[in-house]
C-alpha cells in the first residue's frame, strides 16, 4: 500500500508556495522529500507551511556558504527529483542549476518553477503573487466582457498553485519516461505561463463566428438569497432540472417555459419573469433546506459556505478533502487532504512537518555517502555512470492508448493534458452533445474524436472493443452512473486487469456527498471560494474555472502516478480526483483550523491586494501592481516622488502611495522599482490583450489554427516545457465525431460505420 513515488527521493529548495506545494504534492505520494531552508527558516513566515511542508524531512542550509552549499549539491546530486522556485540564474549562480546536477547526475529529473520564464523579457521582476496575477489578467472586473475600473483582487494564489500543480503533473511524467530509458531531464513551468491553465476557455476566440460565450445570456444558473438570509447556488446543467422544480413545488414552471432555452433567448421578458420568480421562491426556505432538497431530486445546488465551515463539515472530513495533524509550531490543525488519489499505491501524508532543521544529523550522513536513485525498469536504463546514449524524444506516454468519457470541462482536461504528453486519446461523444461548442474547442485539442451512445448495445460493442486496446479510461460520471451503465471500474478491470481507470467527479469517491452531481460554481459555493471573493454581499465566482481545470491536471496526475506503478509492476489501479479536494487545495494558505487562526485575508470586491505593499496602485495611465516588502521601504523612499514613506506603514503608507503613483505613468514607476528588485507590473484588465500579447504567441501559449469548419480559432497552449519529452499542443480540436472512421478501422469495425449512426 506504499505510494506510487516510493523509493524516490526529492531535496526541495523551493520557498514561497509554488516550491513548497510541489514537494509536499509528491511527498503525499510516497516520496522521500528533503526540505532545504535558510538557517532563518522559510522565506514566508506562515501558519501555511504547516500544510506545504507536512511530511518533509528538514535541514537548514546557508547556501552561501562554501560547505553548506557542498552538503546542498551533494544531497542534489544523489536525489531522483530536484525543485526550486527562484528568479531565472539564481540556482545557476549558486553551482546548483540544471546544467550541473544534471550533468553530475544524468538521471535527476530537476522541476524549476521561476515567475517569469528566462526567456521572457520580464524574467528579472521579482515575481510576486500579484505581480503574476496582473500580468495574466487574473484581476479583471468581469467574467466575460471588459470592464472599467479598479482590479478585482483574489486571494487566492492561483499562479503558484497552477505552476505547482502542473510541475507535479510533469515531474510524474518525467519518471515516467525515465523508467523507459534511465535519463532524467530538466523541466521549466513559470508561474506566469502556467496561469494560462486556469485562463482556459475565456481565452478562446472564434474569429470567423458569432458564437456566444459560455454562460451568455438570462440564466437560472446563479447564487440566490434564503430565508435565513444565507446565499445558496443553484445550477441548473445535470438533466434533472424538471424533478428539481417538481420537488419544489413549481413543476408547472417546465410547461410555462422556464428550460426551453431557446424561448428564453428569444423572449428576454419571460427569462428576467423566471429569474423573479425564482428569487421569490429561494426566499420560502433556508439555504440548507434547499442544498438538502435540490440535492435529493438529483439536482445541483450548495450552501455557499465560508472556508471554516467547510473545514468542519462532515464531507470535507469525511472525504478527507480536510485532514487533521499536529503541528510543532501551531498544535493541532486541520488542513487540505491529498488531492489525487490511487487505490492500489495511495500514498499517505507522512505526518505533520518537523521543526527546522529537524533531520540534520541523518541528512549530513547521507550528503557524505553515495546513493543509488530509484532503479529504473530493469531491462531498459543504463546506470547514472554509464556512456551517454543517443536522446529518446519519444513523448512520456507514446504508445499509450486513453479513452475519454467526459464532458465539460474537468475531465476533458485531464484528457488533453494526457495527450499533450503524447498518449493518443480517443474522446467518445455523447449523442447529445452540442457540436463544436467553446469547451470542445478548448479541452478537446490534441483528440481523436468518436460519438457512442454507451445506453445501446450498439455503442457498448464499439466501446468494449476500444478498451481492448486502451490503457487508461477517464469518466466523469457521478458516482455509480458508470456501474449501471455496465462500465465501471471492476467491469473494465474484469476484462483488462491493467487497466489505470480515472474518475473523476465534484465530491469524490467517499463521504456524504460522493453522489450529489456538481459544476465549477458548486464546488467554490460549497469550500467558501465565492464567499470570500464577493465579501459582504451576494457570493462572486472566481474569474477563471480555477477547481474544473485544475481538477483535470490533478486527475492526469494520478494517471500518471499509476502509469509509472503501471510500469514496474504490470498492474492497473483505479484513480480519483474531485472538484472539491482541488479547491480545498487551491486554497491552501488560508484552508488551515487552528487555535489562534485569524481569517484576515482580503475578500470582498473592493479588495485591491493584500496589504499596502501587495496591491494595485492606480498611475496616471493605468493600474499596476505592485509587490515589495517592509525591507524595501527606504529604498522606495529614495525613487522620485515617493520620499518621506520609509517611516509609514500600514493605513498610512497606503494612502501615502496611493496619493504619489498617479503622478506618474506606469512605465516609469516600473523602471524605477525593478532597478530596486521591487515588483511592479501593469494590470491586464482582459485575456484579449493576454492572448495577442507577441511573447506570448511566440511562445505557444496562445494558438491560433484553422479549425474544420470553423475558420481560425485562438485556443490556449501548454505551459510546461521538457527537455527531453516536451509536451505539445495537438492538432486542433476535431469537430464532434469526425474521426469516427479512423477509429472504428483500427478495431475492424469500419464496415459498420453507416449502420452504426443509422442507429
Amino acid at each position: 500500500m506504499a505510494g506510487a513515488l516510493e523509493g524516490i527521493r526529492v531535496i526541495d529548495f523551493g520557498q514561497y508556495i509554488a516550491g513548497p506545494m510541489a514537494g509536499m504534492l509528491l511527498g503525499d505520494q510516497g516520496a522521500d522529500v528533503v526540505r532545504v531552508d535558510p538557517p532563518s527558516g522559510p522565506a514566508w513566515d506562515t501558519p501555511a507551511n504547516a500544510t506545504w511542508n507536512r511530511g518533509k524531512r528538514s535541514i537548514a542550509l546557508d547556501l552561501k556558504a562554501p560547505a553548506d552549499l557542498a552538503t546542498a549539491r551533494a544531497l542534489a546530486e544523489s536525489a531522483d527529483v530536484v525543485i526550486e522556485n527562484f528568479r531565472p540564474g539564481v540556482m545557476e549562480r549558486l553551482g546548483l542549476g540544471a546544467t550541473a546536477l544534471t550533468e553530475a547526475n544524468p538521471r535527476l529529473v530537476y522541476l524549476s518553477l521561476p515567475g517569469f520564464a528566462a526567456d521572457d523579457p520580464r524574467a528579472s521582476i521579482p515575481a510576486y503573487e500579484g505581480v503574476v496575477g496582473a500580468a495574466a489578467a487574473l484581476y479583471r472586473r468581469n467574467r466575460t466582457a471588459k470592464v472599467a475600473g479598479a482590479p478585482l483582487y483574489t486571494a487566492i494564489p492561483l499562479a503558484s498553485t497552477y505552476a505547482a500543480i502542473q510541475g507535479t503533473v510533469a515531474t510524474a511524467m518525467a519518471l515516467v519516461a525515465r523508467e523507459r530509458d534511465g535519463r532524467g531531464q530538466v523541466i521549466t513551468v513559470p508561474l506566469f505561463d502556467a496561469m494560462f491553465g486556469a485562463v482556459g476557455y475565456n481565452g478562446l476566440t472564434q474569429h470567423d463566428s458569432n458564437a456566444a460565450a459560455p454562460g451568455a445570456g438570462v440564466t437560472l444558473t446563479t447564487q440566490f438569497q434564503c430565508k435565513d438570509g444565507r446565499w445558496v447556488m443553484f445550477h441548473t446543467g445535470n438533466g434533472r432540472n424538471a424533478q428539481v422544480l417538481e420537488a419544489a413545488g413549481v413543476g408547472h414552471w417546465v410547461d410555462e417555459g422556464v428550460l426551453d432555452r431557446a424561448r428564453l433567448a428569444a423572449d428576454p421578458a419571460l427569462a428576467a419573469h423566471f429569474v423573479e420568480q425564482a428569487k421569490a421562491l429561494f426566499l420560502t426556505r433556508t439555504a440548507a433546506e434547499w442544498e438538502e432538497l435540490v440535492s435529493s431530486a438529483g439536482g445541483e445546488c450548495a450552501v455557499c459556505r465560508d472556508s471554516a465551515e467547510w473545514l468542519d463539515h462532515p464531507h470535507a472530513l469525511g472525504s478527507e478533502s480536510v485532514i487533521a495533524l499536529d503541528d510543532p509550531y501551531i498544535g493541532p490543525v486541520r488542513q487540505s487532504g491529498i488531492p489525487a488519489r490511487l487505490t492500489l499505491t495511495p500514498g499517505a501524508v507522512r505526518g505533520p512537518r518537523v521543526r527546522l532543521d529537524a533531520d540534520r544529523e541523518a541528512l549530513l550522513a547521507d550528503a557524505a555517502a553515495p546513493r543509488t536513485s530509484a532503479p529504473a525498469a530493469p531491462d531498459t536504463a543504463p546506470s547514472a555512470s554509464a556512456p551517454p546514449v543517443a536522446e529518446d524524444l519519444r513523448a512520456a506516454l507514446a504508445g499509450v492508448r486513453v479513452l475519454d468519457l467526459c464532458m465539460v470541462l474537468a475531465g476533458p482536461t485531464c484528457g488533453r493534458t494526457l495527450a499533450e504528453y503524447g498518449a493518443d486519446v480517443v474522446k467518445i461523444e455523447p449523442p447529445m452533445r452540442p457540436p463544436n461548442d467553446t469547451f470542445h474547442l478548448d479541452v478537446n485539442r490534441g483528440k481523436r474524436n468518436i460519438v457512442l451512445h454507451l445506453g445501446t448495445p450498439d455503442g457498448l460493442e464499439v466501446f468494449w472493443k476500444l478498451v481492448d486496446t486502451a490503457d487508461v479510461v477517464v469518466q466523469n460520471f457521478r458516482r455509480g452512473v458508470a456501474e449501471r451503465l455496465g462500465i465501471g471500474y471492476e467491469q473494465v478491470r474484469a476484462r483488462r486487469p491493467d487497466i489505470v481507470y480515472a474518475s473523476i467527479n465534484t465530491y469524490g469517491q467517499v463521504g456524504p456527498f460522493a453522489d450529489r452531481p456538481g459544476h465549477e460554481q458548486i464546488a467554490q459555493a460549497a469550500t467558501g471560494m465565492q464567499a470570500r471573493f464577493g465579501g459582504d454581499g451576494q457570493p462572486r465566482l472566481q474569474n477563471y474555472a480555477v477547481n474544473d481545470y485544475g481538477t483535470g491536471y490533478l486527475g492526469a496526475y494520478a494517471v500518471a502516478l499509476a502509469m509509472l506503478h503501471r510500469k514496474r509492476t504490470g498492474q492497473g489501479q483505479h484513480v480519483d480526483a474531485a472538484l472539491a479536494y482541488t479547491a480545498t487545495l487551491i486554497q491552501s494558505p488560508f484552508m488551515l483550523a487552528y487555535e489562534g487562526k485569524r481569517w484576515d485575508e482580503a475578500r470582498g470586491l473592493d479588495a485591491v491586494g493584500s496589504g499596502p505593499l501587495h496591491r494595485a496602485y492606480e498611475a496616471n495611465d493605468g493600474w499596476f501592481f505592485l509587490g515589495a516588502r517592509p525591507a524595501h521601504l527606504p529604498a522606495l523612499a529614495r525613487i522620485e516622488g515617493l520620499s518621506g514613506i520609509e517611516g509609514l506603514s500600514g493605513a498610512a503608507l497606503e494612502a501615502a502611495l496611493e496619493q504619489r503613483f498617479p503622478a506618474r505613468p506606469i512605465e516609469a514607476w516600473a523602471q524605477d522599482l525593478g532597478a530596486i528588485g521591487v515588483g511592479a507590473h501593469r494590470v491586464l484588465a482582459d485575456t484579449e490583450e493576454l492572448m495577442t500579447d507577441p511573447w506570448v504567441v511566440a511562445h505557444g501559449l496562445s494558438l491560433t489554427r484553422e479549425h474544420a469548419g470553423l475558420g481560425r480559432v485562438t485556443t490556449t497552449g501548454p505551459a510546461p516545457r521538457l527537455s527531453r519529452t516536451p509536451v505539445t499542443p495537438g492538432r486542433p480540436a476535431p469537430p464532434v465525431g469526425g474521426d469516427a472512421l479512423e477509429v472504428l478501422r483500427e478495431i475492424g469495425m469500419e464496415d459498420r460505420l453507416a449502420a452504426l449512426s443509422q442507429a
